[in-house]
């Protein structure tokens, strides 16, 4: 097949290296990529956004299956321009892509079906959310409703905090119908279950668990993730049946009901405490970073696992495990999450391993002059599997060790966790 792939982070890298291992794939092109993307895979410079050029280009390069990695094309609609043109597409609707682009729709959707969530109330004006925060106490959770790109979300411990949080929001991402959706804080422990849908069938294909906070501890402001691992040992066999029967499964339900039907993969965002997961949040695409450790442990049957669901052929499709575990370590350029100062040059990855054990997944890089600058905020995947969780965070860590980028950091405590 002539595969083309949309995005360029390291989601999409990752994704791109698995798919390159299976033998379904003749030529693969990746939409813009990045540096390290290059160096595997053609990359075209192509405006993903654009749903017709996209098309356009589609037809001039006989391509037949597109897969979609970040949010933003999902909810534009460009998986249905897709459609509308023939091709076979792997992603959601802009409909049902909703799930992700607005938190008070999935909310809607959680009441119709009685899913456990946070309870929750939506607002269009700063001083109406205020006067309910301070109805309400902290800790409280305010969101942006639309997209953000991992970082519309405040987990407000103080009053100060989550008065500051609203007009935050606001401002970074109001405009014309903005919206705020204040949520109870709930505690527990985060995880992240992902599953295949083609629209009838459900398939769960792994569970992972991501570390939000920038430093250290779990210290510091939210960021788009700066590290993860799978499995996610507090999301077992019975929590995830769980999740599956009171939150995941009648979701998808009322998406058909409604004309909206799911295709693609749905990462449902859970908090457990006691063994009961509630639903943090939808996502409409696989989680970035782990989508890095679930390609790294699913290796080329993840391509034929999402090949399936784009055909509507999940109810006969099966996953293979290994019994392994898998560990990223972000690097992230100084000043992430606010202002990354970019441009700076990153050495030593000529010299470290590359294998179904060892992988460097390029988020934010540019090649110039034959050498690779940093050119975004998180930066660099540094992933690696092992028998135990402990010898794939040994082996990501050697592995970051021995990369020359003063200006970049990383957290030194992902899987913390499952390790303690």
């Amino acid at each position: 097949m002539n595969i083309l792939i949309l995005g360029s982070g390291g989601r999409e890298h990752a994704l791109a290296w698995a798919t390159l291992q299976n033998p379904k794939c003749d030529k693969l092109i990746v939409a813009p990529g990045n540096a390290g993307i290059a160096a595997i895979a053609e990359c075209a410079d192509l405006n993903i956004l654009n749903a017709g050029a996209v098309a356009e280009f589609c037809t001039e390069n006989a391509i037949e299956f597109v897969i979609i990695g970040p949010e933003a094309p999902l909810a534009t609609g460009v998986a249905d321009r897709l459609r509308e043109a023939g091709l076979l597409v792997f992603g959601p609707s802009a409909a049902a892509a909703r799930l992700e682009a607005s938190k008070a729709f999935t909310k809607d959707i959680c009441d119709a079906v009685g899913a456990p969530t946070a309870a929750w109330a939506r607002f269009t004006d700063a001083e109406a959310a205020r006067a309910y925060i301070l109805t309400q106490g902290a800790p409280i959770v305010i969101k942006a409703d639309g997209l953000a790109a991992g970082k519309g979300v405040i987990v407000a411990m103080s009053l100060d905090d989550a008065l500051a949080g609203v007009d935050a929001i606001f401002t970074d991402f109001g405009g014309p119908g903005a919206e705020v959706v204040i949520e109870e804080f709930m505690t527990g422990e985060e995880a992240s279950f992902f599953v295949l849908v083609d629209g009838d069938t459900v398939l769960p294909i792994g569970t992972a668990q991501d570390h939000k906070r920038v430093g250290d501890g779990d210290t510091g402001p939210n960021t788009g993730g700066m590290g993860a691992y799978s499995p996610a040992p507090v999301l077992t066999d019975a929590v995830a049946t769980r999740a599956l029967d009171t939150i995941i499964r009648p979701t998808m339900a009322e998406m058909a009901r409604r004309g909206t039907p799911y295709q693609g993969v749905l990462y449902a965002g859970l908090m457990i405490a006691d063994g009961i997961p509630r639903l943090v949040e939808y996502n409409a695409r696989f989680g970035d970073p782990e989508c890095q450790v679930l390609m790294m442990r699913l290796g080329a049957q993840a391509f034929d696992l999402i090949h399936a669901c784009a055909e509507g052929r999940l109810a006969g499709a099966q996953v293979t495990w290994a019994d392994d575990h898998a560990l990223t370590v972000v690097m992230a350029a100084d000043g992430y999450p606010g202002t990354p100062r970019k441009g700076s040059v990153i050495g030593g990855l000529d010299a470290l391993p590359e294998s179904s054990h060892a992988m460097v997944f390029h988020a934010g890089t540019v090649a110039q002059d034959g050498q690779i600058i940093a050119n975004g905020g998180r930066v660099l995947n540094v992933t690696a599997r092992g028998a135990t969780l402990r010898e794939a965070r040994d082996r990501a860590y050697t592995m970051v060790d021995a990369i020359d980028w003063p200006e970049g950091f990383c957290r030194r405590d992902i899987g913390w966790r499952a390790l303690t």
